[in-house]
């Protein structure tokens, strides 16, 4: 294993060549929305930068786990539908907004258990898996709301979502924050982050030390679940609203975030700094297109290149210039 591919917890907590090119990538981004805008690196605009898209990048942080581990988990999006439309329909048929949280977050564990069943159990991969509940968990909220958006919340709830808990800092960047460094302490700093990257590596490896791979991706498929769930409730929040069609192509952000920083897409690869990196750069990048009156499908298009240029980076040999960005001429393949 060469140190420009070893996992995180054996080539120690200095920064990849592709987080030195990530930082810099970022920089010119910001400096070129600066230039756009003087209102740019307010405080208030980029609270609003990272409330506009925090249930994807909360849901990012999980996805890191996942594909560390060599798995994907594309149901993502349409779990937070299906969250977002249960809530809505549960209160609007008379179910108290608390009990409603509660039973939405539960509906979160179950499907990614039903993930979990297939992918440790049945042995499905998890590609195919997830492409099956993608659709099942969509379908499934269509048949809740049908064609009609559900409003009126409570006020408390509203609030949750459109407003600062601390300052001017809302709920959802709060619990953000703490996820990542719960994220962070947990794939960098404890042995369940070097199972997960053991596992990604080479599961017959993991398995032969008393690994129990299924398990170990059970519960990551579980997290994802109930994470996407709390997504899709802090989405009905922010929004005030649900439909049908919520969070639809919101896996596509997600996963192209957390290959973008770095992990791979064959497992085994990664930190949560890359991942970090990369909500900001994708965060910044739709700012600042917005801010030249790009218009969203040309936004999810260049989101789409993005992801492209991430999985394809490592095979044409780009690692070759990283070196050179972070000064170790010595560390090329």
């Amino acid at each position: 294993m060469t140190a420009s591919n070893r996992p995180a917890f054996v080539s120690g907590t200095g920064l990849s060549g592709w987080e030195l090119f990530l930082i810099a990538m970022l920089a010119v981004i910001v400096l070129a929305n600066s230039a756009l805008s003087p209102q740019f690196l307010s405080l208030n605009n980029q609270i609003n930068l990272f409330q506009l898209s925090i249930e994807k990048v909360i849901v990012a942080l999980v996805m890191t786990f996942i594909i560390i581990n060599a798995e994907i988990d594309l149901s993502v999006g349409s779990m937070m539908g299906l969250a977002a439309c249960a809530f809505g329909w549960m209160f609007q048929s008379g179910v108290p907004a608390y009990a409603a949280i509660i039973i939405v977050i539960g509906i979160g564990i179950a499907g990614g258990t039903v993930n979990a069943f297939f992918i440790t159990r049945v042995g499905l991969p998890s590609l195919v898996v997830t492409l099956g509940t993608l659709i099942a968990f969509r379908g499934l909220a269509r048949v809740l709301v049908e064609d009609r958006g559900i409003t009126d919340f409570p006020e408390w709830f509203d609030r949750l979502g459109q407003q600062g808990l601390i300052g001017p800092f809302p709920l959802s960047l709060i619990l953000f924050a703490a996820l990542f460094v719960i994220c962070w302490l947990l794939l960098q700093r404890t042995g369940f982050g070097r199972k997960t990257y053991v596992i990604g590596t080479n599961r017959d490896v993991a398995d032969f030390a008393g690994i129990d791979s299924g398990a170990h991706k059970a519960r990551l498929f579980i997290a994802s679940g109930a994470v996407s769930a709390l997504a899709g409730l802090f989405y009905a929040a922010r929004v005030g609203a649900v439909r049908g069609d919520v969070a639809l192509g919101f896996e596509l952000d997600i996963i192209t975030i957390v290959l973008l920083g770095g992990v791979s897409i064959f497992g085994g690869v990664g930190t949560m700094a890359g991942t970090l990196l990369a909500i900001l750069i994708v965060l910044n990048l739709r700012n600042g297109m917005a801010l030249l009156n790009i218009t969203g499908h040309i936004q999810t298009g260049v989101i789409g290149l993005l992801l492209i240029g991430s999985v394809l980076a490592p095979r044409l040999k780009l690692s070759t210039l990283l070196p050179i960005i972070s000064g170790r001429k010595g560390d090329a393949r």
